[in-house]
Formats: C-alpha cells, sequence, structure tokens
C-alpha cells in the first residue's frame, strides 16, 4: 500500500469515527418543537397522523419503526409502559415500511424515532433513538 492510500484510510477512519460519535451522542436525546417563546400552540396533524382521537388525553407518543430494528423494539416497551402507567398518554407504533406518508409527513430520517405531540395534536419535541424514560416523562405536556 503507498502512502496516498494509507492516508486516505486514516482520514476515512476518521472521518467514520467522528460520525458515529455525533450520532451517539445525540440517541436518545430530547429536541424540543417549536419553542416559540410560550405562545399558545396550533392545532397540528399529529393525532391525525397516527390514527386516533385525543379522547381526553394529554400526549401522543408517536413512534416510527422499522422492522429490522432492534432499538425499535426497547422504544416500544419504554413508551408501552409508559402509556400504561399514565392514562393521559397514548403510544401509537408505526411502521415507516408501511407507512411512508407518515415519515416524510414529519421529516424522519432515522428509527426509531418519537415524536411527541400535545392533545391539540400539536409536535412538542422528538427523540432519536431510545428515549430517556425519566427527561421523557418531565418533557410531557402537563394540560
Amino acid at each position: 500500500m503507498d502512502v496516498t492510500g494509507a492516508v486516505v484510510l486514516v482520514v476515512v477512519l476518521l472521518v467514520a469515527t467522528l460520525a458515529g460519535l455525533v450520532l451517539r451522542s445525540r440517541s436518545g436525546r430530547l429536541r424540543p418543537s417549536g419553542d416559540d417563546g410560550g405562545a399558545p400552540a396550533v392545532a397540528g396533524p399529529g393525532w391525525e397522523l397516527a390514527g386516533t382521537e385525543p379522547d381526553g388525553r394529554r400526549a401522543l407518543l408517536l413512534q416510527l419503526s422499522s422492522p429490522v430494528c432492534a432499538p425499535c423494539r426497547q422504544t416500544a416497551r419504554v413508551l408501552g409502559d409508559l402509556a400504561a402507567a399514565d392514562p393521559g398518554v397514548a403510544h401509537v407504533e408505526v411502521d415507516v415500511a408501511e407507512r411512508v406518508d407518515v415519515a416524510r409527513a414529519l421529516g424522519v430520517l432515522r428509527t426509531p424515532t418519537t415524536v411527541v405531540f400535545d392533545a391539540r395534536g400539536a409536535e412538542v419535541l422528538r427523540v432519536s433513538g431510545v428515549p430517556r424514560t425519566d427527561e421523557l416523562v418531565a418533557a410531557l405536556p402537563t394540560g
């Protein structure tokens, strides 16, 4: 192997490592949506995209998953347990292979991604990767 090939290999490995570290650091972190300084949220498409109604619930955890995604199963357990423990929270899992329209409408490029909507269907926050339960509970809409 010549020097040029070795340099290219080292650069590619460094870039790949850096990209992996960035993705790992973002995994599971909550990202608030539409923080507009406390203005009232306008109605959004959340409940409609999930194919359900609020029925008095204050939050929807819309999980976008794919069939071959191992973290998606862990995310489904976390969100399912959370919804089971709190009647004000709904959890709906959508398979992006079957519902590409939902992934496109929300701009989701990675699974698992959880998008949290309030009672009006407005997006409140999103999480890529397996959410941290305590952080998610603290960030859920309260009323």
